[in-house]
């Protein structure tokens, strides 16, 4: 509900205290962050033929001098000819863009920010008439689109190999260039969601274990940039526009899925939700996010996302309403409130913002002055984006 005038500004000041821990540095092997606010990975499709540019370099500057300590980038494609999905300006994580990726990465150090590169295969979701490679079939684990419809072929043993080899190839060149750290893209129906997901990934043998492929994608990328760069890997329930879907309906599932990552290399899970407060097994914990959860169950770093600091509404279309009535946050700032609490729960290490962001590049220097009245709101029809 909103408040009365007298109240606002009393209101705000005590959201701003409540973030303070947040302003708290983090370390984690290759990263060294000043506070525990991240840009989240969004796609804009600003980079011709896959190259960044100084636009790209600019866009991400503005956000660590507006008080954002960590770039996730937009997903980069890895070099693999089935990569890529249908938007041809989408970065590549490649030799040919490694010149356009260094100024990028000097732009953001300069400003004092740290930065990873989201590492990409879009896996059935290159669809079956991509404009990049045409002629490429799409790649999946069991030749299964997101509808579990017939797209392509199963994927042979020797395309696994190869996707591995290119994924360990992008996180190798990434650490040459400079950046950071790296972070895998195994969520919202990609490639590696699609092996981790039971309907996409039907195979019998080694890689019906639906772990095993990402885990060989950590292990590689692991052994080609040694134990001392970051490697944290993006998971999610939903897919792409299907926000009911789970690769996990209890925390027993999630752990047998997470844990054998976290063994395998990964230092921080982004756990990818759509708005952060969110109870991800009420009937274990009435409370408890999906963050919360990654948390728990592996004791590894964890990045939490979902609707920070923008309005929107509880659920979307088909979504359930919580249990606990109590977790249904009605505003911005009252949500704010609340991911305060769950940091000081224990529930995450860092947090992820995204649209606000991208409508603001102050944001994080604003919420921190207590100036939430000052943020500049984002709105689609202005702030464009083809995905995240």
């Amino acid at each position: 509900m909103p408040l009365e005038s007298g109240k606002t500004h009393d209101w705000l000041v005590a959201v701003t205290d409540s973030l303070t821990p947040l302003f708290s540095p983090f370390n984690l092997k290759s990263l060294s962050l000043r506070n525990r606010f991240a840009m989240a990975p969004m796609t804009r499709e600003m980079s011709p033929g896959g190259i960044p540019t100084s636009e790209n370099a600019e866009h991400y500057r503005m956000r660590v001098e507006g008080g954002a300590a960590l770039i996730i980038t937009e997903g980069a494609y890895i070099d693999d000819e089935a990569a890529s999905g249908p938007r041809a300006d989408v970065p590549r994580l490649t030799e040919h863009a490694a010149d356009g990726w260094r100024g990028v990465v000097n732009a953001v150090h300069d400003a004092g920010g740290s930065i990873v590169p989201q590492l990409w295969h879009v896996g059935a979701l290159r669809g079956a008439s991509p404009p990049l490679n045409p002629g490429v079939p799409a790649l999946s684990p069991s030749g299964l689109d997101l509808d579990a419809g017939p797209l392509g072929e199963p994927m042979t043993t020797q395309q696994i190999d190869q996707v591995i080899t290119s994924f360990a190839d992008a996180a190798a060149l990434a650490q040459r260039i400079g950046f950071d750290g790296v972070e895998l893209h195994g969520a919202h129906g990609y490639l590696l969601d699609e092996f981790l997901w039971k309907r996409t990934n039907t195979r019998d043998g080694r890689y019906g274990t639906r772990v095993q492929m990402p885990l060989e994608v950590v292990q590689a990328v692991r052994s080609a940039v040694g134990e001392n760069f970051a490697v944290i890997f993006r998971f999610s329930q939903w897919k792409a526009s299907r926000y009911t879907e789970r690769i996990a309906t209890t925390p027993t599932e999630l752990e047998k899925l997470l844990v054998p990552l976290g063994d395998a290399g990964v230092d921080a899970f982004h756990a990818s939700t759509r708005r952060h407060w969110h109870p991800e097994f009420p009937d274990d914990d009435a409370v408890l996010s999906l963050a919360g959860w990654t948390k728990r169950l592996t004791g590894r770093s964890v990045i939490t996302v979902g609707s920070v600091g923008v309005q929107t509404e509880f659920r979307g279309a088909g979504a359930a309403a919580p249990k606990n009535p109590l977790v249904i946050r009605e505003s911005v700032e009252d949500r704010l409130d609340y991911l305060a609490e769950q940091f000081r729960a224990g529930e995450f290490d860092v947090v992820a913002v995204g649209r606000a962001l991208v409508a603001d590049p102050a944001w994080v220097a604003k919420v921190r002055a207590g100036h939430l009245d000052q943020v500049v709101p984002f709105d689609r029809t202005q702030h464009s984006l083809s995905g995240a």
